[in-house]
């Protein structure tokens, strides 16, 4: 059995293993790397259970998007776990009534049959103007909505519209923790992980990363797998 530590690291809305790709090659000489699948279950809390039941005794934990919701959910659970904590492309936030009202005219339009429609719809808003145009990154955005499907769709949506405000709760994060992001994320600007950063204090650094949107472990994968090996070197 390794002796390494391992670092799980939780894909976003529509998102698998493929986000993380450069990631899982461009740290494993440093931890041994996971990624978690959480399109089975429909609560913050049960994903967030869900990976605290297979994850080691101790463990690093990054999470992007509703990726970095499961993560602080984890924080909530079982917060004496984790050694180091990533938050990308992230909110502390619940959401506000007009992105759940859209939410769930998403659910309904994936309901209706037109689940194929939605993730190019949602492309433009997930990666900054120039990668929206790049094949190769569109390209996996698209396969990856594919694989999680419809009914991990609907599952996340429910997860995400029926989180909590975790506000209150960043004061209580005491382990090293990288607060990352593009700097053209048009869902969850730069604002908002400095709002993060103020809230879980000196442990917290902010990385704004540019020419990069809502994905940035795809879009910029070098950039994000350098900040982390930084982040991963902190104790």
């Amino acid at each position: 059995m390794s002796t390494r530590e391992t670092l799980i690291l939780i894909p976003g809305l529509l998102c698998d293993a493929a986000l993380w790709a450069h990631q899982v090659i461009g740290l494993s000489d440093l931890v041994d790397v996971h990624v978690a699948d959480i399109a089975d279950d429909n609560t913050m809390e049960t994903m967030a259970a869900a990976i605290l039941d297979y994850a080691p005794d101790n463990f690093a934990l990054a999470g992007l998007s509703m990726g970095g919701y499961v993560a602080q959910e984890i924080m909530r659970q079982e917060p004496g776990r984790v050694t180091h904590l990533g938050l990308l492309d992230t909110n502390a936030r619940a959401d506000l009534p007009e992105q759940s009202e859209t939410r769930k005219a998403l659910m309904a339009e994936a309901d209706a049959g037109h689940f194929d429609a939605i993730a190019p719809k949602l492309l433009p808003k997930l990666v900054n103007a120039a990668h929206a145009q790049d094949p190769a990154i569109a390209k996996v955005v698209l396969q990856m909505a594919e694989r999680v499907g419809v009914d991990g769709f609907i599952n996340q949506q429910n997860a995400i519209l029926n989180r909590v405000d975790g506000r209150p709760d960043l004061a209580k994060i005491d382990c090293p923790t990288l607060v990352l992001c593009g700097a053209d994320d048009a869902m969850t600007p730069p604002s908002v992980h400095q709002e993060m950063v103020d809230g879980i204090g000196a442990n917290a650094t902010l990385t704004v990363i540019p020419d990069c949107g809502h994905l940035s472990p795809l879009e910029q994968p070098d950039a994000v797998t350098a900040a982390m090996r930084a982040w991963l070197g902190r104790s």
